[in-house]
């Protein structure tokens, strides 16, 4: 039977389903005599109708247990890091008329104004090359959009959220990195907003595993290098998770962890390091004056690291043949950068 435009695999039909009639036989025309048991004939029938109204009854339960655990829209998720505030949205594109009536305003001003947008403020940003479509989550189609901003703006946007009465839809926000710990008073007060709060680790895993097994077209989110070593010869090939433990993962935040990943639920942190994103930004805004993490990633993107940085060829004019060290190799960090000073 259809269900929503799409076959149902368990055969019940929906409430919203009429089935098509069928022309009676003669059996079932007024005044035809039976010379069949009557008893069975009402037998059967019964039980027949009785079948009926438990698939019926069965198939409702099920689609209303659906509704009942289904969060209401808009479903949210974010990752309130050191440095930058994560934030994931899902927008349904498989929202029936009906459903389209009973929207509150509040609903569809949010939905318009996260979906229409490419940036909020002068700092946030919406990804849109990031974006997932045609996605089915909870039973619902739509498309994943991945927003960030720096965490220091976290209160304009608590405003924003407030101002567009975001807590008259939802009273609980899903949220994960340690701002959910340190703003949570925030939330409450200034957005009238409980976070209900995730392990970052664990979000951190099951985010990977799940990106990877819905990102079926275009660019693999999970890759390697081929012939590292080789400029010439380096090709990105996809990689898929199908069996991949043990795995170390490197999670590159404001900080670094590193985490020896046995399973999905069994897992540790092995060790990790205060240079992480937090530095890149903090050296980018001492050397260079910018503010933001976009002017940073805009300047490197048209930076040249073989002004700054000493390759082997600098030191031995070539490759350093014993060792098997390529000439274009990095040997020191801003090592030229006595000779080209800002």
């Amino acid at each position: 039977m259809a269900f929503n435009g799409h076959q149902r695999e368990d055969g019940a039909i929906d409430e919203d389903e009429t089935p098509t009639k069928q022309p009676r036989s003669d059996k079932e025309k007024p005044g035809y005599l039976s010379h069949e048991p009557s008893n069975e004939a009402s037998a059967s029938a019964g039980r027949a109708t009785s079948e009926r109204r438990t698939s019926n009854s069965t198939a409702r339960h099920r689609r209303d247990s659906v509704k009942k655990t289904r969060p209401p829209f808009p479903w949210f998720g974010m990752d309130i890091g050191g440095t930058l505030v994560k934030l994931v949205y899902f927008e349904p594109k498989d929202i029936t008329a009906e459903e389209e009536q009973e929207e509150v305003e509040n609903l569809k001003s949010i939905r318009r104004y996260l979906t229409s947008n490419v940036a909020y403020g002068k700092t946030g940003i919406r990804d849109v090359h990031l974006e997932l479509q045609d996605l089915t989550l909870c039973g619902r189609t739509g498309n994943l959009h991945f927003i960030r901003f720096p965490t220091h703006d976290l209160p304009a946007f608590l405003l924003m959220g407030r101002n567009k009465h975001f807590s008259s839809l939802h009273t609980t926000l899903c949220a994960t990195g340690g701002g959910a710990y340190k703003f949570e008073s925030d939330f409450r007060m200034m957005a009238d907003l409980q976070l209900h709060k995730l392990d970052e680790l664990d979000c951190l895993i099951r985010g990977v595993l799940y990106i990877d097994s819905v990102v079926s077209s275009g660019p693999s989110e999970c890759y390697y290098f081929e012939n590292p070593t080789d400029p010439d010869r380096c090709v990105q090939k996809p990689y898929t998770l199908e069996n991949p433990y043990p795995l170390l993962l490197v999670n590159i935040g404001s900080g670094v962890s590193i985490l020896a990943v046995y399973s999905e639920n069994n897992y540790k942190r092995v060790t990790g390091t205060s240079l992480g994103g937090g530095t890149f930004l903090g050296l980018c805004c001492l050397l260079t004056g910018c503010s933001t993490f976009e002017e940073a990633l805009e300047m490197a993107s048209q930076g040249e690291s073989t002004r700054v940085d000493k390759l082997v060829r600098d030191i031995y004019g070539g490759d350093y043949e014993r060792f098997g060290l390529p000439g274009w190799a990095v040997a020191s960090r801003c090592g030229l950068q006595q000779l080209f000073p800002f």
